[in-house]
């Protein structure tokens, strides 16, 4: 028996650069070579998801890197199955790294006869035999609330105020944080409060389902610079009109934070034609080549927080530390180095 188990970390395809980014992150940390767990994860004629283990995994700390993304339902059952071949092989422990967790906007009954979606996922998660989930950002925090297991929930925050902090200097006096909806208001505030900067709300009042009737903008952005914060950006349409708005209303510029792009459809082709200066977004969903194009499209990674996060639950110290930007500062010193 070794004298230590080492974190193993293991990928399906939803997300493989992320995964060995984190890799190459934990072999930093550690000093010491980190790489993903051999195996492969491959489809049937028919669509069946297979996977292999080439690896002994008995009483290994297994992390299995998979967001569940677009194709949500294949990337979903890769990952069920993926901790299920763990569990028959013995595995100590299985923790899913999930950077973006699909199906996190089902999380309630909005109206009459529909599912609970985000309930059912958290269910099928428990049951394949993992014990501990670490996510980025829920679309609702309650989440955590449907899973038997623990939960740890990062946030961008931390890493959108020191790259805000990085590339406003010199006029984050100037800076309005904007919430496109009276429901975020929270995420936007938690950013507000972290750069010293005033709240803005879009308020928002749809005709019917991805068609946005009216916006009001409640707050003073003239001669701003806007940064709208938002967890999830998908066709964009919402995204682009609150910018226009922001902008009929006297804003200087507008910039975006948003955690996890989606990105379907034409939300490329109308966040390159709209007025935004720039988009943030995190590599939690694998980007495609019209998003690595974009030219006011901006990538930040998440692999050094998860590498340290996965570090911290392997060893038994504190994820919560990683809430704070001073704690991630360090961590992300080759990216926004101290002024």
């Amino acid at each position: 028996m070794p004298t230590m188990i080492e974190p193993k970390l293991i990928s399906g395809n939803a997300n493989q650069p992320l995964a060995k980014a984190v890799a190459r992150r934990m072999s930093m940390h550690r000093g010491m070579e980190v790489g993903l767990c051999d195996a492969r994860v491959e489809r049937f004629n028919d669509g069946e998801i297979f996977v292999e283990v080439f690896e002994n995994v008995r009483g290994e700390d297994m992390y299995v890197v998979q967001p569940t993304s677009n194709p949500a339902n294949d990337n979903l059952m890769e990952l069920l199955i993926i901790a299920d071949a763990l569990r028959r092989s013995s595995a100590a422990r299985i923790t899913a790294v999930i950077p973006y967790f699909g199906y996190a906007r089902q999380d309630r009954r909005s109206k009459a006869r529909t599912p609970i979606t985000a309930k059912l996922v958290s269910n099928m998660i428990v049951e394949s035999g993992i014990e501990r989930v670490l996510t980025l950002d829920l679309h609702a925090t309650q989440i955590q609330g449907f899973f038997d297991i623990p939960v740890d929930n990062l946030y961008a925050s931390p890493i959108y105020a020191l790259d805000a902090m990085h590339n406003f200097r010199g006029r984050m006096d100037q800076v309005m944080v904007v919430s496109p909806d009276v429901g975020g208001v929270a995420r936007a505030r938690d950013l507000a409060q972290r750069i010293n900067a005033p709240l803005s709300i879009v308020d928002k009042r749809r005709g019917k389902p991805g068609e946005v009737a009216e916006m009001t903008v409640i707050g003073d952005v003239q001669d701003k610079v806007c940064v709208i914060v938002d967890d999830i950006v998908d066709t964009a349409g919402t995204l682009c009109k609150a910018a226009e708005v922001l902008m009929e209303n006297g804003a200087k510029e507008v910039h975006a934070y948003i955690t996890h792009g989606v990105l379907s459809g034409p939300a490329v082709e109308r966040v390159s034609n709209s007025v935004m200066e720039s988009l943030v977004i995190t590599d939690t969903i694998q980007a495609t080549e019209p998003v690595k194009n974009c030219k006011n499209i901006r990538i930040v990674p998440t692999a050094p927080m998860f590498a340290q996060a996965i570090l911290n639950t392997w060893n038994g110290t504190s994820v919560s530390s990683l809430f704070d930007h001073k704690t991630l500062g360090p961590i992300y010193e080759g990216l926004y180095a101290a002024e």
